[in-house]
Order: C-alpha cells, then sequence, then structure tokens
C-alpha cells in the first residue's frame, strides 16, 4: 500500500487487495503479497482481478461487482482457516471499485451473543 495515508494497513496481519471499477488491481499490502506469492504477489498490480479467479468463482465476482454487492466466507486450505470480505468500496459517494480482506481464524472460535 503506497498511500502514506493507508500506512496502518501495510503490516496488518491481515490481507487487503483493492481493485477499481475496471477491476485492475491498484493496491495490496504485505499480506496479500505473501498469500497470492505463488499467483505472482506484488507483481499483481496493475492485472485484472478477474483474471485471478477460475470459474465458477470469476463470474460470482463479476456478477457481486456489477451489482455492487458484498461477501463473506470462510475458505480452508492447506490447514490454515481464513475468513474472506468483498465488498465494494466508494469515493465521494460513487462506486470506486471493490476490496477484499482475508485473515486466518483458529478452526475453534467463541461466539458471543450480545444484549
Amino acid at each position: 500500500m503506497t498511500d502514506p495515508h493507508h500506512s496502518w494497513a501495510k503490516e496488518l496481519p491481515a490481507e487487503i487487495m483493492v481493485c477499481g471499477a475496471d477491476c485492475v488491481i491498484l493496491e495490496m499490502n504485505a499480506e496479500a503479497e505473501s498469500l497470492f506469492a505463488v499467483d505472482g504477489g506484488r507483481g499483481l498490480l496493475g492485472s485484472n482481478v478477474l483474471d485471478c479467479h477460475p470459474e465458477p468463482s470469476r463470474a460470482k465476482l463479476e456478477g457481486m461487482m456489477a451489482k455492487h454487492l458484498s461477501n463473506a466466507y470462510y475458505n480452508t486450505e492447506n490447514g490454515a482457516k481464513r475468513f474472506f470480505y468483498q465488498a465494494p468500496w466508494y469515493k465521494e459517494g460513487q462506486y470506486a471499485g471493490f476490496v477484499e480482506i482475508s485473515f486466518e481464524v483458529p478452526e475453534e472460535m467463541p461466539h458471543y451473543m450480545r444484549k
């Protein structure tokens, strides 16, 4: 993340990837670079985020982006369980693209009901 206003996100222990309305990857933090190292890591900047997704996830993401919908899910790969959140972002009230945030979570996690 090159913008000094986003310096807090650079070393956050969660993956953050941001793309523009044209689907081009604009920013990624160190965790994203590491998580997507086999796919090119920081070299993914400037590429189309849809090209990083095989079907059927590509079609789902394309639809979410077209309709400005958010998505959340868990994924387990190589023994690590991660939570993913994908959502549109806006600049001055106008749709500006999509952001993905993910982080590793323990297999068992407490759940609290607040009143």
